[in-house]
């Protein structure tokens, strides 16, 4: 049996120590692969692996590290966020464990619900992360104050300093952020150009935030399927609206790990190269069936 993903976004990514305890709980209980820090959206996504018993220990370790290191009133960063703990997504590696990752998803659920906090179970593209972070922590108070929503587990009022956790099972995702050089506007009306409520790439979510740290903007980007809108494309479409406005595209990074297929593709663009795929790659091929 294959194991199951988790990719964990949790709202500190300055603190280096709290970093760093976060991964050590994550890394005690299954398979840490990844972390990926950033100050500017004050938010970190950690990516491990493991059985639904390791991934739930794992993700409740870290659950108390950041209630007692991080608190949301006090929390300033780009990204929109509801929790100190704010998305917990479980992640199957092959389509047919969906099943088997949601059920994860409720046992964590209701485990996390135990603890005091208000859970919300999320079915994207409908109910997804960006459904319950709409207006932040104070909106969000305000929706359970008026009966608007109702969590799944825990009670139906925010944690003063932990907020609420977001918990669920999705497929892959590609998390891609491309920066540039302009005012934050300039990253908003191109992430309404790409994004897919906009008209442009199937499956996108796309935001514009700002750098201040790093002095740029960001047209950061979730992309739920790869084969239909694959990162390279991404790239080159942000490029050309920036270039239309006048703006330069100073970069672009990945948080956390990619299918090896939207690389193999990209790289196959790159060079020019049709139908390069897994079993061309040595080290891919080296690796047990």
């Amino acid at each position: 049996m294959l194991p199951l993903e988790s990719v964990p976004n949790f709202s500190e990514g300055r603190e280096r120590s709290t970093i760093d305890a976060l991964a050590r709980a994550l890394a005690s209980r299954a398979r840490l692969l990844d972390v990926h820090a950033d100050a500017d959206h004050n938010r970190s996504v950690f990516t491990l692996v493991g059985d639904e018993q390791e991934l739930i220990e794992a993700l409740l370790a870290a659950l108390g590290v950041a209630r007692e290191r991080i608190d949301l009133r006090t929390h300033e960063g780009a990204h929109p966020r509801i929790g100190v703990a704010d998305v917990l997504p479980l992640v199957p590696i092959v389509p047919s464990d969906l099943e088997r990752a949601r059920r994860a998803a409720r046992v964590l659920g209701a485990r996390i619900g135990a603890l005091g906090l208000p859970v919300f179970l999320y079915a994207p593209p409908k109910r997804g992360p960006a459904f319950y972070r709409r207006g932040g922590s104070v909106e969000l108070a305000r929706r359970l104050a008026a009966g608007e929503l109702t969590p799944d587990f825990g009670p139906a009022r925010l944690d003063p300093a932990a907020g609420a956790v977001i918990v669920g099972a999705r497929g892959p995702l590609v998390a891609f952020n491309v920066n540039l050089r302009g005012p934050l506007a300039l990253a908003r009306e191109i992430a309404a150009t790409v994004r897919e409520r906009g008209g442009g790439f199937p499956g996108v979510r796309a935001l514009g935030l700002e750098l201040p740290r790093a002095g740029l903007v960001q047209v950061s980007m979730n992309i739920e399927d790869w084969r239909r809108a694959p990162p390279h494309a991404l790239l080159d479409a942000v490029s050309a609206q920036a270039a239309l406005r006048g703006a330069e595209v100073v970069g672009s990074e990945l948080v956390g790990l990619i299918p090896a297929g939207a690389a193999l593709a990209a790289a196959g663009e790159r060079l020019g190269m049709e139908g390069l795929a897994p079993e061309r790659v040595l080290e891919l091929r080296l690796l047990p069936d």
